[in-house]
């Protein structure tokens, strides 16, 4: 029998796990984007992502998950306020981040964390969910699209000479 996969609270005690989690799957992606190795594992990067995840599960204002099957921890996602508020974007949450593990990819995983980012929206009473994504990520880039995500048009400069996309979702649909 296969264990369903199950989010919760991350905590302090999930930190390694979610910073390897992070990290391996960003490395995947960058490298499928066409980035090296070396590019991508920049050695203060690591402490970068730990502070951010510590920073993340500590705030009161987001929220960080942890996807877990059986015991392991297989995925994690960050959300919260619009990190560059605008005026049209009074009623929306952010999606920071969902990252699963490289070998746990097209399980369903993914799709639980951003189903639980939808509970979030709608716990939060917001009507609009943004995320950025880089434009080389084409697996989750097709990810957003089957949830519904549309670019909205803006961008920010990444890596290499490529983009983050900014996408949104609305209106959020409630569920009943």
């Amino acid at each position: 029998m296969n264990d369903p996969v199950v989010t919760r609270y991350a905590t302090l005690a999930d930190l390694e796990h979610v910073v390897d989690i992070h990290a391996r799957a960003r490395l995947a992606y960058y490298q499928a984007g066409g980035l090296t190795a070396d590019a991508v594992q920049d050695p203060t990067a690591r402490q970068a992502q730990r502070d951010g995840w510590t920073e993340a599960i500590e705030s009161p204002d987001k929220r960080v998950l942890c996807a877990t099957v059986g015991d392991d921890v297989v995925g994690a996602a960050a959300m919260g306020p619009p990190l560059a508020p605008a005026p049209d974007t009074s009623r929306a949450g952010q999606l920071y981040q969902i990252h699963v593990l490289p070998g746990r990819w097209g399980n369903g995983i993914g799709s639980v964390l951003h189903a639980a980012f939808l509970d979030y929206l709608t716990e939060a009473d917001l009507s609009l969910g943004l995320i950025e994504v880089w434009e080389r990520n084409t697996r989750a880039l097709a990810f957003y699209a089957r949830h519904g995500w549309q670019p909205d048009g803006g961008s920010r400069p990444g890596p290499d000479d490529s983009r983050y996309l900014f996408l949104r979702l609305a209106p959020v649909r409630r569920r009943r």
